[in-house]
């Protein structure tokens, strides 16, 4: 093993657990030691973002500066206001959203198909732009629909906005949240609805948002499911269950083996930190779950 991989491993040795180590004092004992660059905190298996709603009392360009001293290199769920800001710190928007994304009326609903549409097609274009890969979407609420007809919809409402967004190179990502605990009645809440609805589409630009969280609690099974569809997902999100908070070991969710199984599908998009921090120093809790997925 390299020397700069020794230290990368001597540096997440010393970063997790409880008593979690500030940059600042790793840098005061080690400074001639220790090459502390985001290289050397990266092994590079893992490409490493964040969702910025689980950090918003931080001024975003602050985060950014903060993110790429971590080896963090996109932020997630972004306005297009804000992509400026971290673009000009050197991160991509690793997942694009605005206002108008709604988890509860969704594609599953033919009356929202007009709007969500039109409001679509203007972030794709922006996205597009900025040379962002990734527009998240959801199914919406089942309101008593059945799961045939939220698919059959579903494909109605996306497949023009999938060929106008294949155009732009942009994919549109669905993601799958668990209705269980946080969202009540959502339809896309198991992989198997996903994964059929990807097949129906049947668009290589129609994609899977994998949130681990979620699906830890709707089904388990998770480094099975993974393999067994990894070809329909291209962007992962974590947390720790129960909870939602840091994804050490105070929650049931072995991450560095799942880290593993993502590594070894040929995964090449983002995992995404999306945890509520419960540290006082919340950087130090983000640069831990960091440290954690980075195998």
């Amino acid at each position: 093993m390299s020397e700069k991989m020794n230290r990368r491993k001597l540096l997440k040795n010393l970063g997790l657990g409880a008593g979690v180590l500030s940059f600042s004092n790793i840098s005061g004992i080690f400074a001639s030691e220790l090459d502390l660059t985001p290289e050397t905190l990266s092994s590079g298996k893992i490409k490493h973002s964040v969702c910025r709603w689980c950090y918003q009392d931080i001024p975003l360009e602050d985060f950014a500066k903060a993110c790429v001293k971590m080896g963090i290199s996109g932020i997630d769920l972004l306005r297009p206001s804000e992509w400026d800001i971290v673009e000009k710190e050197g991160l991509v928007c690793s997942m694009a959203t605005d206002d108008f994304a709604n988890i509860i009326e969704g594609f599953n609903d033919l009356k929202n198909h007009g709007d969500l549409q039109e409001k679509y097609s203007g972030l794709i274009k922006k996205a597009s732009e900025h040379n962002i890969k990734n527009v998240i979407c959801f199914s919406g609420n089942r309101n008593g629909m059945d799961e045939e007809t939220g698919i059959i919809n579903c494909v109605k409402g996306l497949t023009p906005l999938l060929d106008y967004a294949q155009e732009l190179n942009v994919n549109l990502v669905m993601e799958l949240l668990n209705s269980k605990v946080d969202h009540e009645d959502y339809m896309c809440d198991h992989t198997d609805w996903g994964v059929r609805l990807a097949k129906r589409l049947n668009k290589p630009n129609f994609k899977l948002l994998y949130d681990i969280y979620h699906m830890q609690i709707m089904e388990g099974d998770v480094i099975r499911t993974i393999r067994e569809n990894h070809q329909y997902i291209n962007h992962y999100h974590t947390a720790g269950v129960p909870g939602r908070h840091e994804i050490n070991d105070s929650q049931e969710l072995n991450y560095p083996a799942i880290m593993e199984a993502i590594h070894a599908t040929g995964f090449d998009g983002f995992v995404a930190q999306e945890f509520i921090p419960t540290y006082k120093d919340k950087l130090a809790a983000l640069r831990e779950g960091i440290q954690i997925c980075d195998i």
